[in-house]
């Protein structure tokens, strides 16, 4: 069973559907008292990291969500925002983050990126594993995902890294601590290689 968060900020929706074309079961938490019994944990994030975050903290879900990752290991896994909520804090805003994987979140810079578009990063690019980790299982090569962000995770320890990708720098598109995944693209928007990758996760 997968369960995500519904604070307000992220496309819901758009989970549901593909864990509908997988057949996996799937509920939508909106307070504490339906995140009880979660085995699987997803939280989307789209927009300004302090907004996000103040929904989150205001939801009434926050201190039940620490208390099922990093208490009860809870697999759970960020998306976009979600992931850079993941982080210490956001070069974005001046609220903190949750904290759960050591990193800053940082802002590109432009004057390093050659593309004619730079920011925010949008469209299709490559994520490279680089941690032999199940949740790439069947996209070690020549997958491809959507992403659009202005901002990246930048892991404060090597080994968090799960993935990476170019754009003006090579920066972690995915990263892993624990029970905890981050992915910074969209697996939603990505066809069959976020269909794969959200599959994945479920059977973690």
């Amino acid at each position: 069973m997968i369960t995500l968060i519904d604070y307000g900020v992220g496309n819901i929706n758009a989970f549901v559907n593909v864990y509908k074309r997988v057949d996996v079961p799937v509920k939508i938490a909106r307070s504490k008292e339906e995140l009880a019994g979660a085995e699987k944990l997803i939280l989307p994030g789209v927009g300004h990291f302090d907004h996000a975050m103040t929904q989150l903290n205001t939801s009434g879900m926050r201190d039940t969500l620490d208390n099922l990752v990093l208490g009860d290991k809870i697999p759970v896994i960020g998306i976009c925002v979600g992931m850079q909520m993941m982080a210490n804090n956001s070069d974005e805003g001046n609220l903190e983050g949750l904290k759960w994987i050591d990193a800053t979140v940082r802002k590109f810079d432009e004057s390093t990126i050659k593309q004619v578009t730079r920011l925010p990063h949008m469209g299709w690019n490559d994520v490279k594993p680089v941690k032999d980790i199940s949740l790439f299982r069947g996209l070690e090569k020549e997958a491809i995902f959507y992403f659009l962000h202005t901002y990246f995770f930048e892991c404060n320890y090597k080994e968090d890294i799960m993935a990476v990708t170019d754009y003006g720098i090579t920066f972690a598109s995915a990263a892993n601590h624990e029970n905890k995944y981050g992915i910074q693209f969209h697996p939603e928007k990505s066809h069959q290689y976020g269909e794969i990758l959200l599959h994945n996760f479920a059977k973690l």
